[in-house]
């Protein structure tokens, strides 16, 4: 059975509408994603830390409830869980604040089984941020050399944009790890100031990966890869909120490698035109959903739902 392994932060969302906090949620980038594969029925597992608090407690359990196995979701003392505040402006687009201490982070973990075609998802500041790196690169680099799938969501705020000059190294470390690079079109703005897909994919992302997903919101999707080039539409959609939508996007992709039955090898030679259109629906299609609501993840009864209508093969799951 293919697993998917997941590494990043684990935050409490509190979202804010007119200046009004209206609803508070478990969250995370690489979390938000993983809790959507859990629903789907995906064979889960989280790497994370939480403070050894209340908030952490309830994340915890929040984790086993949705079916993500969290036993390295390490709580750490002395620490205290992070906090993210979500403004949404007139268009529902959020604009961040976060509260959490960089330095305290430590990133334990015991390695977890990864077997060839399991995928590994990475993405954010956590993935590039120096304090945790030693610890995140054991990882990948166990998953490359066991032909794990490694997807890299860049993620990138503009709140960091400042240190671009400091974190690239890990960036383009992060690229060469990956077998699919995935990024918006603001965080190649906030990384190299460029604002062209074809650019950005063949000044910056092709020597490193050669799959890569350029998104642009109500804009839709393009995809590169060996040889391939295609533009996907957004579906026109009444916006809720917009915080989850990148991460669904990502379960998305992952649960579409899945039901695609896409392997390591076939990654690195160029997957079919066919199969990218099954992954890139159904990135849209989580996308889509959590963009109508204030959740940062897709609901238990549309996961339930879709996966009946979209099931993993049997020898995929």
């Amino acid at each position: 059975m293919r697993k998917v392994i997941g590494i990043g932060e684990t935050i409490l969302d509190i979202i804010f509408k007119n200046e009004q906090p209206t609803a508070a949620k478990p969250g995370g980038s690489t979390f938000n994603s993983m809790i959507t594969l859990g629903r789907l029925g995906v064979n889960t597992e989280f790497i994370s830390e939480v403070g050894r608090d209340r908030l952490g407690d309830k994340i915890r359990a929040f984790l086993a409830e949705n079916n993500v196995k969290a036993d390295n979701v390490y709580d750490y003392d002395g620490g205290k869980t992070a906090l993210s505040l979500a403004f949404l402006d007139e268009n529902m687009n959020a604009d961040y604040l976060f509260y959490k201490n960089d330095s305290a982070q430590k990133l334990d973990y015991v390695m977890p089984k990864i077997e060839e075609n399991d995928i590994i998802v990475i993405g954010s500041f956590f993935s590039i941020n120096d304090a945790l790196r030693e610890n995140l690169t054991y990882l990948l680099d166990e998953a490359k050399h066991k032909k794990a799938i490694i997807y890299y969501d860049v993620n990138f705020r503009k709140n960091r944009k400042s240190q671009v000059r400091f974190l690239m190294p890990n960036i383009l470390d992060n690229f060469d790890y990956a077998n699919i690079v995935k990024g918006s079109d603001e965080d190649f703005d906030n990384i190299f100031s460029e604002n062209d897909s074809d650019l950005t994919y063949k000044e910056h992302i092709e020597f490193y990966s050669k799959n890569f997903i350029y998104t642009q919101g109500a804009n839709g999707v393009t995809v590169y890869s060996k040889g391939f080039k295609k533009h996907y539409d957004a579906k026109k959609i009444e916006v809720v909120s917009t915080v989850g939508a990148g991460d669904n996007f990502n379960a998305g992709v992952v649960y579409g490698l899945l039901v695609a039955g896409v392997t390591y090898d076939e990654l690195k030679n160029g997957i079919s035109e066919e199969k990218w259109d099954q992954v890139v629906k159904c990135a849209i299609d989580f996308s889509s959903t959590v963009c109508t609501t204030l959740d940062n993840y897709a609901s238990k009864e549309y996961c339930e739902e879709y996966s009946k209508h979209t099931p993993i093969p049997a020898d995929e799951e």
